[in-house]
Protein backbone atom coordinates (compact mmCIF):
# COMPACT_ATOMS: atom_id res chain seq x y z
CA UNK A 1 0.00 0.00 0.00
CA UNK A 2 2.81 2.36 0.26
CA UNK A 3 3.76 4.62 -2.53
CA UNK A 4 6.92 4.76 -4.56
CA UNK A 5 9.13 7.72 -3.45
CA UNK A 6 10.99 9.59 -5.41
CA UNK A 7 14.38 11.18 -3.60
CA UNK A 8 16.53 14.16 -4.87
CA UNK A 9 20.35 14.24 -4.48
CA UNK A 10 20.36 16.42 -1.42
CA UNK A 11 18.33 13.96 0.00
CA UNK A 12 19.70 10.97 -0.76
CA UNK A 13 23.47 13.33 0.28
CA UNK A 14 21.54 13.83 3.67
CA UNK A 15 20.80 9.81 3.99
CA UNK A 16 24.28 8.89 3.81
CA UNK A 17 25.24 11.80 5.97
CA UNK A 18 22.54 10.10 8.79
CA UNK A 19 24.44 6.87 8.11
CA UNK A 20 27.76 8.32 8.50
CA UNK A 21 27.00 8.98 11.51
CA UNK A 22 24.49 7.01 13.46
CA UNK A 23 25.49 3.42 11.89
CA UNK A 24 21.73 3.21 10.53
CA UNK A 25 19.93 3.20 7.14
CA UNK A 26 17.62 5.71 6.81
CA UNK A 27 14.25 4.62 4.48
CA UNK A 28 13.47 7.98 3.79
CA UNK A 29 14.31 12.10 4.13
CA UNK A 30 12.34 14.56 4.38
CA UNK A 31 13.15 17.96 4.12
CA UNK A 32 10.77 20.77 5.19
CA UNK A 33 11.85 24.08 5.29
CA UNK A 34 9.03 25.39 6.30
CA UNK A 35 9.35 24.39 10.22
CA UNK A 36 13.61 24.11 9.54
CA UNK A 37 13.92 20.73 9.94
CA UNK A 38 14.78 17.53 8.40
CA UNK A 39 12.40 14.30 9.28
CA UNK A 40 14.30 10.59 8.43
CA UNK A 41 12.09 7.57 8.58
CA UNK A 42 13.60 4.65 9.68
CA UNK A 43 13.46 0.97 10.70
CA UNK A 44 11.54 0.76 14.25
CA UNK A 45 14.35 -1.55 15.67
CA UNK A 46 17.31 1.21 15.20
CA UNK A 47 15.69 4.07 16.69
CA UNK A 48 18.17 3.93 20.26
CA UNK A 49 21.15 3.16 17.85
CA UNK A 50 20.28 6.21 15.66
CA UNK A 51 19.88 8.39 18.65
CA UNK A 52 22.64 7.61 19.92
CA UNK A 53 23.73 7.91 24.04
CA UNK A 54 22.23 11.18 25.23
CA UNK A 55 21.24 11.95 21.83
CA UNK A 56 24.63 12.77 20.97
CA UNK A 57 23.98 11.49 17.18
CA UNK A 58 21.06 13.87 16.41
CA UNK A 59 23.30 16.48 18.29
CA UNK A 60 26.29 16.09 16.34
CA UNK A 61 23.49 16.00 12.81
CA UNK A 62 21.58 18.93 13.70
CA UNK A 63 24.98 20.51 14.20
CA UNK A 64 26.18 19.65 10.59
CA UNK A 65 22.93 20.57 8.67
CA UNK A 66 22.04 23.38 11.07
CA UNK A 67 18.69 22.61 10.99
CA UNK A 68 16.63 20.05 13.56
CA UNK A 69 16.88 16.90 13.27
CA UNK A 70 13.54 14.16 13.60
CA UNK A 71 13.51 11.05 13.85
CA UNK A 72 9.93 8.34 12.86
CA UNK A 73 9.87 4.74 12.99
CA UNK A 74 8.29 3.32 9.77
CA UNK A 75 5.76 0.65 9.49
CA UNK A 76 3.82 -0.74 6.98
CA UNK A 77 0.81 -0.37 8.97
CA UNK A 78 -1.01 3.32 8.08
CA UNK A 79 -2.27 3.26 11.44
CA UNK A 80 0.67 2.07 13.73
CA UNK A 81 2.93 4.67 11.12
CA UNK A 82 1.31 7.98 12.04
CA UNK A 83 0.95 6.76 15.89
CA UNK A 84 4.42 6.66 15.71
CA UNK A 85 4.81 9.89 13.90
CA UNK A 86 2.82 11.76 17.04
CA UNK A 87 3.70 9.68 19.94
CA UNK A 88 2.18 5.72 20.29
CA UNK A 89 1.66 7.12 24.25
CA UNK A 90 -0.46 9.46 23.55
CA UNK A 91 -2.43 8.40 20.56
CA UNK A 92 -5.68 6.44 21.72
CA UNK A 93 -6.63 5.70 18.09
CA UNK A 94 -6.67 6.10 14.66
CA UNK A 95 -9.41 5.63 12.15
CA UNK A 96 -9.04 5.78 8.56
CA UNK A 97 -11.93 6.92 6.30
CA UNK A 98 -12.64 6.77 2.61
CA UNK A 99 -14.35 10.49 1.54
CA UNK A 100 -16.47 11.25 -0.87
CA UNK A 101 -14.23 11.85 -3.23
CA UNK A 102 -12.84 8.92 -2.81
CA UNK A 103 -9.32 10.07 -1.03
CA UNK A 104 -8.43 8.84 2.35
CA UNK A 105 -8.60 10.84 5.85
CA UNK A 106 -7.45 9.72 9.04
CA UNK A 107 -8.71 10.12 12.20
CA UNK A 108 -6.35 10.65 15.34
CA UNK A 109 -7.95 10.54 19.01
CA UNK A 110 -6.36 11.78 21.86
CA UNK A 111 -6.74 12.56 25.18
CA UNK A 112 -8.23 16.47 25.69
CA UNK A 113 -5.04 16.76 27.90
CA UNK A 114 -2.61 15.33 25.43
CA UNK A 115 -3.98 17.39 22.63
CA UNK A 116 -1.48 20.62 22.62
CA UNK A 117 1.77 17.84 23.46
CA UNK A 118 0.08 15.69 19.88
CA UNK A 119 -0.08 18.31 17.82
CA UNK A 120 2.78 20.35 19.02
CA UNK A 121 3.90 23.33 18.80
CA UNK A 122 2.61 25.77 15.83
CA UNK A 123 1.29 22.21 14.57
CA UNK A 124 4.66 20.99 13.71
CA UNK A 125 3.50 17.61 14.99
CA UNK A 126 0.61 17.43 13.03
CA UNK A 127 2.17 19.04 9.87
CA UNK A 128 4.71 16.27 10.22
CA UNK A 129 1.76 13.41 10.29
CA UNK A 130 0.43 15.24 7.21
CA UNK A 131 3.76 15.29 5.30
CA UNK A 132 4.31 11.26 5.70
CA UNK A 133 0.91 10.23 5.96
CA UNK A 134 0.45 11.62 2.07
CA UNK A 135 3.64 10.61 0.76
CA UNK A 136 3.90 7.01 2.75
CA UNK A 137 -0.14 6.22 1.78
CA UNK A 138 -1.61 8.89 0.16
CA UNK A 139 -3.86 9.97 2.80
CA UNK A 140 -4.85 13.55 2.27
CA UNK A 141 -5.89 14.81 5.70
CA UNK A 142 -5.11 13.96 9.72
CA UNK A 143 -6.78 15.52 11.46
CA UNK A 144 -6.51 15.20 15.26
CA UNK A 145 -9.84 15.17 17.33
CA UNK A 146 -9.79 14.67 21.25
CA UNK A 147 -13.34 13.42 22.42
CA UNK A 148 -15.05 16.19 25.22
CA UNK A 149 -15.37 13.85 27.97
CA UNK A 150 -19.11 14.23 29.36
CA UNK A 151 -20.37 12.91 32.64
CA UNK A 152 -22.98 12.04 33.61
CA UNK A 153 -24.46 13.01 37.54
CA UNK A 154 -27.45 10.32 38.82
Amino acid sequence: MTQEIKLSTDQMRLMSLFQNVTGVTARDCVEDEKQNRVIFVMNSDKMGVAIGKGGSNIKSLQAIVKKNVELVEFDEDPIKFLKNILNPKLVSEVKLNKRPDGSLQAIVIVDPAKKGIVVGREGRNAEKARLLAKRYFGIKSVLINSPEKTIFEL
